[in-house]
């Protein structure tokens, strides 16, 4: 016996609509969930979080942004700036100059996610010590092994 997945109000469904974000009722649960899933998994990891924020500024240049953020690798950076830029986040601008230069910016869609992109940041900074203070604790209570 096969079974169709539900497409009673999931989560993200059940979130929408707690918040007042139309739904459409013909999208299956499992869509639904699946492309707040995408989109949260690229704009959701460490690094496209700390790019968007120092894109917040204004345009910068890759060796910028590269400088700007502490730990990223070029190979890194070049990959989720590609994927920002795909996902229509963030605009690439080559100038035709020698040396070349390379400007990243926030386009309108990128400016829309600032405001929850710095109030998770902010939160993250208000919190870190708290946190840190809760996995020690929680660690220590652990049997090491």
């Amino acid at each position: 016996m096969t079974t169709t997945p539900s497409t009673d109000v999931p989560v993200v469904r059940e979130l929408a609509e707690r918040h007042g974000v139309p739904v459409d009722r013909g999208c299956a649960a499992a869509e639904a969930t699946s492309e707040v899933r995408s989109v949260l998994d690229r704009v959701g990891d460490k690094w496209s979080v700390l790019i968007l924020g120092m894109l917040s500024g204004g345009p910068q240049r890759f060796t910028e942004l590269l400088h700007g953020i502490d730990g990223i690798s070029q190979r890194m950076l070049t990959l989720n700036l590609r994927q920002l830029e795909r996902d229509g986040l963030v605009s690439r601008t080559v100038h035709a100059v020698v040396p070349p230069r390379v400007d990243y910016a926030l386009t309108g869609l990128g400016e829309t996610l600032l405001p929850p992109v710095l109030a998770l940041v902010e939160w993250a900074l208000a919190h870190t010590r708290t946190i840190r203070e809760n996995r020690d604790m929680f660690d220590a209570r652990r049997p090491a092994g």
